[in-house]
């Protein structure tokens, strides 16, 4: 972590990791937040104490100033996640209230993931399966390799995607691709991802942390007042609130109000590029 992180930051970050010690990992610096899932062994399968670990954690990365974006990775060189552990469904999820409880836990921890309102990159090295193309949808822009393979697979599994989780499916491809994802099970490589904006871009095998990395950097380096406003605007546009209702217009005035608009306004006249950063410092 950078020299500005807090103590307080550090701290946060670790009670909110819990159980997960070892299973995640965080780092901070130049107001990027990578999240980096850590069970090689497992290929990064997401297990129950992973997702809860998540819905803490995001709610204290989205409270600091020091956070501007976060990415989510695998280990260097993937895979990105196999999806949840399917090594606790006997044990956790044994009987129907086990796989309730269970369930919460996943839909918690993408719904933080979900619910974060800064910007968020998924970087996808090697495979996203099952939970890991979950987390990956969750995130606001994904990024993938060009050997990396899509898929989500409870047609395998004898259980039923959850409707938040499909919704966001359908959201992202459209519901003539999501049923093919859910009804054969299938995997998908990254040409086809991209092809039907499962992902945002494709980049060689070995670049994608580093593009993960750059895109972080841009964002961190753009007007935080208009990235926060254009993704509540979005996701208001995607939930059907068309009405510029006293949310929108508050949000209108935070922008104006904001020491970044006077900085893009001065630099628009001075003819130089803005300097958002050193506007958000106190």
């Amino acid at each position: 972590m950078d020299a500005r992180i807090t103590d307080a930051l550090t701290g946060a970050i670790t009670d909110a990791i819990g159980d997960a010690a070892g299973q995640l990992a965080v780092t901070v610096s130049d107001g990027v937040a990578t999240v980096e899932l850590t069970r090689p062994d497992k290929h990064n399968a997401i297990s129950y104490a992973m997702w809860l670990a998540l819905a803490r954690l995001m709610p204290v990365l989205a409270a600091d100033d020091a956070v501007s974006v976060v990415v989510l990775r695998g280990t260097a060189g993937g895979p990105f996640s196999a999806g949840a552990d399917i090594g606790e469904f006997r044990t956790m999820r044994g009987e129907p209230e086990g796989a309730r409880a269970y369930g919460e836990a996943v839909e918690a921890g993408e719904q933080a993931i979900v619910d974060f309102p800064k910007p968020t990159i998924a970087a996808v090295e090697g495979f996203a399966i099952g939970g890991g193309t979950q987390v990956a949808l969750a995130c606001d822009l994904r990024v993938c390799a060009e050997d990396s393979r899509f898929g989500v697979t409870p047609a395998k599994l004898g259980i039923v995607y959850a409707l938040p989780s499909t919704a966001r499916l359908v959201e992202v491809v459209g519901p003539a691709w999501a049923r093919w994802i859910l009804l054969t099970a299938e995997l998908l490589d990254a040409p086809t991802a991209l092809r039907i904006g499962l992902v945002h871009e494709v980049v060689p095998p070995g670049a994608v942390l580093d593009r993960a990395s750059a895109l972080a950097s841009v964002l961190v380096s753009r007007a935080q007042v208009s990235l926060l406003g254009g993704k509540a605007m979005v996701d208001r546009v995607v939930a059907g609130h068309l009405a510029e209702d006293d949310t929108v217009r508050e949000i209108y005035h935070s922008s104006w109000t904001s020491p970044e608009y006077a900085e893009g306004v001065a630099a628009f006249l001075e003819k130089r590029s803005p300097d958002f950063p050193a506007a958000r410092r106190p």
